[in-house]
């Protein structure tokens, strides 16, 4: 004869199960009267002949006509309601499963407005808890004696992989406006879960997105195209590097003769640099060496055609009051105001 439960409890000590049946095999015998326990993490889901027939919340619950009157309805005419009844119980983690991990096992495509048609790839965090215990059990659980996060992680992910793909083509253009609008990703993609997760009784609490990233040559021109916005005007840059060129090449030793190598070297133009060296010169304000009467740029520090320096200082004459240099030919101190001459 199989024993009665007179009191009905489940501890879940590694609190990572979602559901715990009580009996784990089979149905077991209980009667009125009999003691119910459900802690605060808990919801109970009552059962009898396969059908759900309560769901019990924190608390100890009698098992009485007040709180089973279905159950007790059915049995009060044969067993005058003091008989056993075989029953099945559900224990329910009602907590919040937090840290629950997402990602794309799979890049998803992606039809970007500016890289094309690339594949993403994504991963992320989200948390979910159990809000609706009878759908869920019903839905997802059905007579397993034990159900854990890692038999229904792998089925949330894809949902959740499965959203992220439609949300992204629906509200984006390209993925390089994604990555400043992560939360506002997140916030969304979360509301359009939560009818997904409604369905089986579960709720989405949280959805974090970690990060969303394309294929690597596809981040290699992402980079190019951030340098290349990071030098701005790309005309002015090459004239600046020539500029910087030659006066480097003009340090070394060969003076202006070594110019035109040093220039290709340093910066590692080769045969494109004649041309763009060209460009370059005869365009923007240009200042005849003091020396030999060449036109370089006023940019310039030495002269490409004798290698003296394109600027030279001003004679100057110390001020006989403050001693500070005065050009030659002021009337007055620059610094003190005395009259010269």
């Amino acid at each position: 004869m199989a024993k009665i439960m007179e009191v009905i409890e489940y501890f879940d000590n590694t609190g990572n199960q979602l559901v715990h049946r009580v009996p784990e095999d089979g149905s077991g015998e209980t009667k009125i009267g009999s003691q119910l326990v459900v802690r605060e993490s808990q919801q109970a889901v009552f059962f009898r002949d396969g059908k759900a027939m309560d769901v019990f919340g924190a608390g100890r619950h009698t098992l009485t006509t007040m709180n089973l009157p279905i159950l007790t309805g059915m049995l009060k005419g044969v067993f005058d309601g003091k008989s056993p009844f075989r029953v099945e119980v559900y224990f329910v983690n009602s907590k919040v499963f937090t840290d629950l991990k997402w990602g794309t096992s799979e890049p998803i495509p992606f039809r970007d407005s500016e890289l094309q048609m690339i594949r993403l790839r994504s991963f992320g965090i989200y948390s979910t808890r159990v809000k609706d215990p009878q759908l869920f059990v019903n839905k997802m659980v059905g007579t397993q004696g034990l159900y854990t996060t890692e038999q229904i992680d792998g089925f949330l992910k894809n949902v959740i992989v499965s959203r992220l793909a439609d949300y992204l083509g629906e509200n984006y253009q390209t993925i390089l406006d994604v990555a400043q609008h992560y939360d506002e990703l997140g916030t969304g993609l979360k509301a359009r879960l939560q009818e997904d997760f409604g369905k089986y009784g579960l709720e989405m609490v949280d959805l974090y997105i970690s990060a969303i990233t394309p294929p690597p040559e596809v981040q290699a021109r992402m980079d190019e195209r951030a340098g290349m916005a990071a030098v701005g005007d790309l005309n002015q840059y090459m004239k600046f590097k020539a500029a910087n060129a030659m006066g480097d090449a003009a340090k070394q030793e060969g003076g202006a003769a070594g110019a035109g190598v040093g220039m290709g070297a340093g910066i590692g133009m080769g045969m494109m640099m004649p041309g763009m060296l060209q460009q370059a010169m005869a365009s923007g304000p240009m200042a005849a060496c003091p020396k030999c009467g060449t036109q370089n740029q006023t940019t310039a520090k030495f002269c490409s055609n004798c290698g003296g320096p394109m600027v030279v200082a001003p004679a100057t004459t110390p001020c006989p009051k403050c001693g500070k240099p005065v050009a030659s030919g002021s009337k007055f101190c620059n610094d003190c105001g005395a009259k010269l001459g």
